[in-house]
């Protein structure tokens, strides 16, 4: 017997899985009760997916959860088509237009290549994207428009520091930024001293994170990458104490705070030996 190589899949063939999928009559009883509102939920987490497989470098896992991700387009595009709203073929000429649009530096008759810095490509990304924005909604739009809710808190407070910045409306150095947060923070404290209303405690801490969030902005910092870091560095250690504290026969309850304090210490020392 001829061994035969397994012929590749194309996109169109993922398609026409997903059109089958979705057929009324043949397809499954839960892709066809599916709609925008109900997939979106799982188009975010395989976004997160994705990006958890670059964190952790595991590129047979990122090519699994990219074909995952892929699926929720096509998912989307199908019932778009499905409603007369656009095609996948649409989603593909779209994109297609807009990268070669935003990279002029490249795609444009003469392509200019001299002085093109990383930082220049993006102030020229954002200019392109601040056209299309402008040429897109109403006189009574706002530049904050169009910045998805969906997006973790940071990261949107980011963005919309990001796109205020644009205009002039920012300080001017990081040095204010920061004293901003200790303006912020004692705010804070002093809503925690007067009578801790929740509602006011909550408003304060959020006006709190947001300078935080633009601090994070005017170091260059990405604030979800780092608290992602700070978050994977506790766990790092808090587990370095349970390891420790198991094989004193002790469990964590039964230790006192002084121990483990002892202990996240010792985890430190280590750490700078790494």
């Amino acid at each position: 017997m001829t061994d035969k190589k397994t012929k590749k899949k194309s996109i169109t063939g993922l398609i026409e899985i997903m059109r089958t999928l979705r057929d009324a009559e043949h397809g499954c009883p839960w892709d066809v009760q599916q709609s925008f509102a109900t997939i979106a939920p799982y188009t975010i987490e395989e976004a997160y997916e994705v990006a958890d497989a670059i964190t952790r470098e595991d590129w047979t896992e990122l090519r699994d959860e990219l074909g995952d991700l892929l699926l929720q387009v096509v998912f989307h595009a199908q019932m778009a088509d499905e409603e007369g709203y656009f095609t996948f073929e649409d989603v593909v000429d779209s994109i297609c237009e807009k990268m070669t649009r935003r990279h002029p530096h490249v795609f444009k008759a003469e392509p200019t290549r001299q002085a093109v810095t990383p930082e220049s490509v993006k102030e020229t990304w954002e200019d392109i994207k601040d056209q299309e924005r402008y040429a897109k909604h109403s006189k009574d739009s706002s530049i904050l428009d169009g910045i998805p809710l969906a997006l973790p808190a940071l990261s949107r407070a980011v963005k919309l520091q990001t796109r205020a910045a644009r205009v002039g409306f920012d300080w001017p150095s990081t040095a204010q930024v920061i004293d901003k947060l200790n303006e912020e923070m004692l705010e804070l404290a002093a809503e925690l001293v007067e009578d801790e209303n929740s509602v006011r405690v909550l408003e304060e801490f959020g006006d709190l994170l947001f300078v935080y969030a633009n601090l994070a902005r005017h170091l260059k910092v990405d604030p979800e990458a780092a608290l992602s870091a700070a978050n994977e560095k506790f766990i790092s250690r808090f587990n370095y104490i349970e390891r420790k504290l198991s094989k004193q026969g002790q469990k964590l309850e039964e230790s006192s705070l002084e121990q483990m304090d002892a202990l996240w210490d010792a985890a430190k020392t280590e750490e700078k030996k790494i």
